[in-house]
């Protein structure tokens, strides 16, 4: 019966989908063209950028790497973009205007042609397939490209290829029927391409990923790990998946939840609504029909024409690789998937295109070692993919060239490492094994095609190894609460394929089909037989109508016409009308891969990114990844740590099922836990059914379904007497006798994601199930969690294959997005094991009878072999307290009393690897059923916990904040170009520094204030100490050290003062101690300096002369420390301290002096006349303070300190100050720099009150200056300064006392004058606050 529908009548044939899966492109021209995508809630925003976007290393801006290894130097021409993802506004989209009158479906992503970039949309589609409730998939038929930097193609017809007749020829470059335009747009043969009824897209479920390989959840979708294999528009979506990755996580929801982005396959999809009645599967709950879905999947990696594109490539690519699955889903709660395999001959050979059919002679061009390490690479990617690989070859073994390609694909079988058993098993238990099967030869009898089906036999032993995906609906999700919801359907995977067929013949098309067809009949036939079922033929037709569309349209692809034999596949006989249809396509085919495919293999490598000088686009979006940054660095605000409980338990069953209905609460409810209630229970079993020959190659699930149910009850009536919650199946796998399933509690559901499950074989090295493992992992909340339950090799001797086991499982099995065991935070091993002790059986029972253990984990094979880390590195095991769990006596205590006398032992184990587990008991539980005791163990879990509503908060705040510092919400796409703007916003680095500036925002110049810092010393812990940079600190910060930034030094009334110098030149570093003891011990005055030589002075009045200075100092001893840098808390200069605090440098060591200008020194009166608001102190009035009785200070003080004191002020008001705005002009040549600040008060003293707090500064010399003296006179009462008196007198001064390596000037020869203030040196036991009266010569 023929159920091959006309196109107008073919399943939802026209039917849009949804409005909710639309969008509406929109447009604006000024200031700026931009094309905005906008859903009913949010928009994405593009806009072409001129500005080279670079990437920071604050993370402010993102670029995508280029496609190639190596840059090439035209990558600079790369098309950059803006993007920008936002809330839909009024505002926002106030200056757009619709771009198409209808809605699109979806975006396909951006592409650079030359120096334009366009965006591809989905304008056209119709639905073809439901694989179930809730998963659609739709084919591509109309696509347009509008262009984001330029309008010169906004009005550029290109003609409509949703047309379901058009043939290929008029889809790829044929011009027949062109509408002739002024302009022909650049992307006219890419939108043919796209719009030729080859791709599809779902915005429903992952369509790159078989149901193996995505959640058992309908609802769940990732799009963030398609499978780039079968991605075709991988090279245009990129950027957006790169940025979309970039968004926060409410903002990645939004733009998922809008359906904007898109992944798009080639192939063929579709799928036939089976009615209740004549489903196989008959459900009672619903009337809802069946699906039954074949969806192929062409791989992108080595696409292309018939001609173009054969044989393999160096990374293992083959052509024409195809991975097709067919699934039924029923509403009884049953989800089937079968996924195979075909593609080029994985050699490296060629065929020329000529004009005779059957003559176009294949090439080899590539010697046999030459191929072997591709051929290698290919079908290590195929066994990590999908297990072991069977090879079905349909090559014939008459035609020379096929037979040559025969020859090379057997010996490459033959050394690939995948098809060595190993040890003395057959062949048949390789991982990689072929069958050549000529397909023209053994249909030439009188059966004709349907003779193929004998090629069942060659397989079926494979066939049933492989195994079938098998999803189940939970039959537990009624019970959860409303919390959990009766709709939500939760599917737990039950059985996975382990394995795939390759099937191949010279084109893999016609031959290929019909062969395929054949083997996912068998695995729906096994499938239906393992339920008891069996299909009618009415399910037949629609199965081999399906696969005879898929032949057809992947033929179309590939060689340009439909497939040859279809007639064979759809009616199951070969008739003359299809045996003339096959005529007819094959002279088609001569023409297209002759004169068409030329053109359509370059349209097909630019649209995968494959030309020379193609690149990418960029798109860079600010403001998420200031966003990202700002939330990286504030983590601990929004997340915490939290502890659960995990309890886990293995049970070695020896095949049997009479322990199903007893108590399992010893085991699954230890005492130890009390009334502890874990959040994860995982429970593995080994050997649930018994280990014969033919149950070795097929894994049955009827056996772990009852154990399930026995787990369920047991936990069930337990928690609930505790007032417990009750628990839920999460996920189950097998492996023929291993099996694991993760019960949880209800109420964490919400915390746990990304269920997904695995299994590896190490029977029979790798073919049989017997032994291997089954792993399920999960993430609770951000925590990555796996549990491993392993069977691993049997024997006494053989602990060598039992660590070979462990390691093939730790490095072949194998996750969703290629994820290992090691890469969870937390890992539980647990199961049989089989190391055993390496002692005598009477030694052993010997011991166990004194229950010695520590001399039986002397010998356990498992603790040595983890000890010389041949096995289990890196792993822990909890102290053992328990006796030998195996061999006992079936209902007994007793150890094997049967001939063969097995030897105790621990087989039974529970392995751990985590920093954040801690275990809390080990031990074994009093079960009899079985010739082993089940083991279990709790362990306390620490788990992260990201609160994501504070963080969505914490992001909000932060996203809005950025976008008001950078100009609202258009900010990006409206604002100026500018590739610094992005710096606005962020932080110092360093606590005290200034921000990152811009071209609009400079620190400055902000506000017009002079450049400041806010870094402040520690306040000291007593009033007699003060903070100074620590002098021993590297000079690098960088540098790793013990040395504190800061010290604590006692004050000093006049010297102290000088250490709190800044500076971190060498030559500053002072030994203070040794400064300090040796001036407190000391009261002999210092002596005076030499006479001063007048031809020395400038002419200059208040200059000195630097270079004079620097001459003179070459005859005396060798200088003293250069002096401290000025204090800013010694008063502001003229210019706001920006002089004084902007200049200040420290001299390199071993560098020359630099010569320093000479400058005009001021006075301490004329260095603060701006900001010294307060009223003059009261002695600068001499009169008054010269006949005045009482001290202004004290009234303890002698009367010569009033006259002195006064004396200093009045000499330093007759002085002539410079003009209050004018600034030094250099601090080099500054009174303060010279001399310090002895004579300055503080900032704020006004009256002569505060004197009592003035804390001077010492004078220190200028580094190679010569001490200057003179015999200028001083008013009297006064000091006289250096640089600030008349021409008439220079005071000689006081000479600092030599310590330690300061050197002593020579002495003077000037007489003894009456005492005059000593700055520098001790204060003489006086009590005058480190002032020395001065007494008028």
């Amino acid at each position: 019966m023929d159920f091959s529908p006309p196109p107008s009548s073919a399943l939802w044939n026209g039917q849009a989908p949804s409005p909710e899966k639309s969008s509406q492109i929109l447009i604006r021209e000024y200031p700026h063209r931009a094309i905005a995508i906008a859903s009913t809630t949010h928009a994405l925003i593009l806009r072409h950028s001129a500005i080279s976007p670079d990437v920071g290393a604050n993370g402010s801006m993102t670029s995508l790497p280029p496609t190639r290894p190596f840059a090439s130097p035209l990558e600079s021409s790369s098309s950059k973009c803006m993007v920008e993802f936002s809330p839909t506004t009024n505002r926002l989209l106030a200056d757009y205007r619709p771009l198409t009158p209808r809605p699109i479906y979806g975006t396909l992503g951006l592409i650079s042609i030359g120096r334009d970039v366009f965006l591809c949309v989905i304008t056209q589609a119709s639905r073809v397939a439901t694989v179930r409730p809730g998963e659609t998939v739709e084919r591509i038929e109309s696509v347009q490209f509008f262009c984001l930097n330029s309008a010169e193609y906004d009005d550029v017809i290109v003609v409509d290829p949703y047309d379901v007749d058009l043939d290929a020829a008029s889809v790829y470059g044929q011009n027949l029927g062109r509408r002739e335009v002024p302009i022909e747009h650049p992307c006219q043969d890419l939108q043919k391409l796209l719009g030729n009824g080859t791709f599809y897209y779902s915005t429903d479920f992952d369509v790159t990923n078989r149901m193996q390989d995505r959640p058992a959840d309908a609802v769940a979708f990732d799009i963030d790990h398609f499978d780039e294999s079968f991605l075709w528009n991988g090279y245009m979506i990129r950027p957006l998946v790169e940025f979309r990755s970039r968004l926060q996580r409410q903002d990645r929801a939004a733009l998922d939840a809008s359906r904007i982005l898109t992944s798009a396959i080639r192939g063929f999809c579709k799928s036939w609504a089976i009615p209740q009645n004549l489903a196989p599967l008959r459900s009672s709950k619903t009337g809802l029909p069946s699906y039954l879905t074949v969806i192929s999947r062409l791989s992108c990696k080595r696409a292309g024409t018939r001609f173009n594109s054969r044989g393999i490539d160096d990374d293992g690519n083959v052509a024409n690789f195809v991975e097709t699955e067919t699934t039924y889903w029923s509403p009884s709660g049953a989800v089937f998937s079968y996924a195979q395999v075909r593609g080029s001959v994985p050699v490296f050979w060629e065929q020329q295109a000529g004009l005779l059919p059957n003559q176009q002679k294949i090439s080899i061009t590539r010697s046999v070692d030459g191929t072997q390490p591709a051929f290698d690479k290919h079908f290590a990617e195929l066994e990590q993919a999908y297990g072991a690989v069977h090879v079905v070859n349909l090559l014939s073994a008459s035609k020379p060239g096929e037979v040559e390609l025969s020859n090379l694909y057997r010996h490459g079988i033959q050394n690939c490492p995948l098809s060595r058993p190993g040890g003395r098993l057959s062949q048949d238990h390789a991982l990689l094994r072929g069958t050549e099967y000529d397909f023209h030869a053994e249909t030439k009898g009188p059966q004709g095609y349907e003779a193929a089906n004998q090629i069942r036999r060659y397989i079926e032993d494979s066939a049933d190894g492989f195994a079938y995906y098998l999803a189940e609906e939970s039959d537990d999700v009624e019970q959860n609460g409303p919390s959990i919801g009766t709709k939500n359907r939760r599917y737990v995977v039950v059985l996975q394929q382990e394995g795939v067929f390759r099937t191949n013949c010279l084109d893999c098309l016609d031959r290929t089909n019909l062969i395929q067809t054949i083997i996912s009949q068998m695995a729906v036939e096994a499938f239906l037989g393992h339920r008891g079922e069996t299909a009618a033929s009415d399910f037949w037709s629609r199965h081999a109508n399906l696969w005879a569309d898929n032949g057809d349209s992947l033929s179309k692809i590939y060689a340009g016409t439909g497939a040859l034999k279809s007639s064979f596949t759809r009616h199951g006989k070969m008739s003359l009308a299809g045996a003339i249809a096959d005529v007819r396509k094959s002279a088609t085919r001569l023409y297209y891969n002759n004169f068409a495919d030329k053109a359509r293999q370059i349209t097909i490598d630019t649209l995968l990114g494959r030309l020379v000088g193609q690149f990418p686009v960029v798109l860079y979006d600010p403001i998420s990844d200031y966003v990202a940054v700002e939330l990286q660095r504030r983590s601990s605000e929004f997340s915490a740590n939290e502890k659960i409980t995990i309890l886990v338990g293995t049970f070695n069953l020896n095949g049997r099922t009479d322990g199903i209905n007893e108590d399992l609460s010893p085991w699954l409810c230890p005492p130890e836990l009390g009334s502890t209630l874990p959040e994860i229970i995982a429970v593995g079993f080994q050997e649930i059914v018994e280990l014969n020959p033919q149950q070795i190659m097929n894994s049955d699930p009827t056996r772990k379904q009852f154990w399930e149910k026995a787990i369920k009850r047991t936990l069930d009536r337990h928690y609930t007497s505790v007032g417990g919650e009750k628990y839920v199946l999460l996920r189950s796998g097998q492996l023929v006798g291993a099996a694991l399933c993760i019960f949880v509690k209800a109420s964490v559901l919400q915390n746990i994601k990304n269920v997904e499950g695995s299994v590896k074989k190490t029977g029979l090295s790798g073919m049989a199930g017997n032994k291997g493992a089954v792993a399920i992992r999960f993430d609770y909340a951000n925590t990555p969690i796996c549990f491993v339950t392993a069977h691993l090799a049997a024997g006494f001797s053989n602990y060598d294959e039992r660590s070979k086991d462990y390691a093939t499982i730790d490095r072949g099995l194998r996750f969703q997005r290629n994820r290992g065991i090691g890469d969870h935070d937390s890992v539980i091993w647990f199961g049989d094991f089989n190391y055993r002790i390496g002692l005598g059986l009477e030694t052993v029972k010997e011991l166990v009878k004194t229950r010695n253990l520590e001399r039986l984990y002397e010998n356990d094979q498992l603790n040595l072999q983890m000890v010389a880390g041949l096995a289990f590195r890196f792993y822990s095991e909890a102290r053992i307290s328990f006796m030998p769990t195996y061999k006992f006596d079936l209902g007994t205590d007793e150890y094997d009393s049967s001939e063969k006398a097995r030897i105790p032992a621990w087989t039974d184990r529970i392995l751990r690897k985590g920093n954040n587990l801690r275990q809390m008991s080990y031990n074994s539980a009093p079960l009899r059923f079985s010739d082993h005791r089940p083991v279990y163990a709790a362990f306390g879990c620490t788990v992260s916990i990201v609160n994501e509503k504070l963080r969505d908060k914490i992001s909000r705040e932060i996203y809005e904040r950025r976008k008001s510092e950078v100009g609202g919400d258009m900010a990006n796409l409206a604002a100026e170009e500018s590739d610094e703007e992005d710096l606005i916003g962020y932080d110092a680095i360093e606590p005290g520094l200034p921000p990152a500036s811009s071209d609009r925002q400079k620190w400055w110049l902000e506000n017009g204030k002079t450049p400041r810092s806010s870094i402040s010393p520690s306040k000291p812990d007593s009033s007699v100490y003060q903070t100074i940079l620590n002098p021993k600190r590297p000079p690098n910060p960088y540098v790793p050290t013990d040395e504190p930034d800061w010290v604590n030094v006692p004050r000093s009334e006049s010297r102290m003062s000088s250490f709190s110098s800044m500076s971190t030149s060498p030559y500053e570093h002072v030994n203070h101690s040794m400064l300090l003891s040796a001036s407190a011990s000391s009261t002999t005055p210092r002596k005076l300096p030499p006479p001063h030589d007048p031809s020395v002075l400038s002419g200059k009045m208040g200059r000195l002369q630097v270079s004079e200075d620097s001459r003179n100092a070459q005859t005396d001893s060798p200088p003293p420390p250069p002096p401290p840098r000025r204090q800013t808390t010694m008063g502001p200069s003229p210019t706001k301290g920006a002089a004084s605090e902007g200049t200040q440098s420290a001299r390199r060591p071993g560098s020359k002096p630099m010569p320093i200008p000479p400058v005009r020194a001021k006075s301490v009166a004329a260095q603060r006349p701006s900001d010294f608001k307060s009223p003059p102190p009261p002695v600068a009035k001499k009169p008054a303070h010269l006949a005045g009785s009482t001290s202004p200070i004290s009234s303890s003080k002698p009367p010569a300190l009033k006259s002195e004191l006064t004396a200093i002020y009045d000499g330093l008001r007759n002085r002539r100050p410079e003009p209050a705005n004018r600034p030094p002009a250099s601090t080099h040549g500054s009174f303060s720099n010279n001399i310090g600040a002895a004579s300055r008060l503080p900032s704020g003293m006004g009256s002569v009150e505060d004197v009592d707090s003035l804390r001077p500064q010492p004078i220190t010399r200028r580094p190679n200056a010569s001490v200057i003296s003179s015999e200028r006179r001083t008013p009297s009462g006064a000091i006289g300064l250096v640089g600030l008196t008349d021409q008439d007198h220079i005071p000689k001064l006081p000479v600092r006392k030599a310590v330690a390596t300061l050197h002593k000037s020579p002495p003077p020869s000037a007489p003894q004058r009456t005492p005059t203030i000593d700055l520098l040196g001790d204060d003489g036991g006086t009590e005058m606050g480190g002032w020395e009266a001065l007494k008028p010569s």
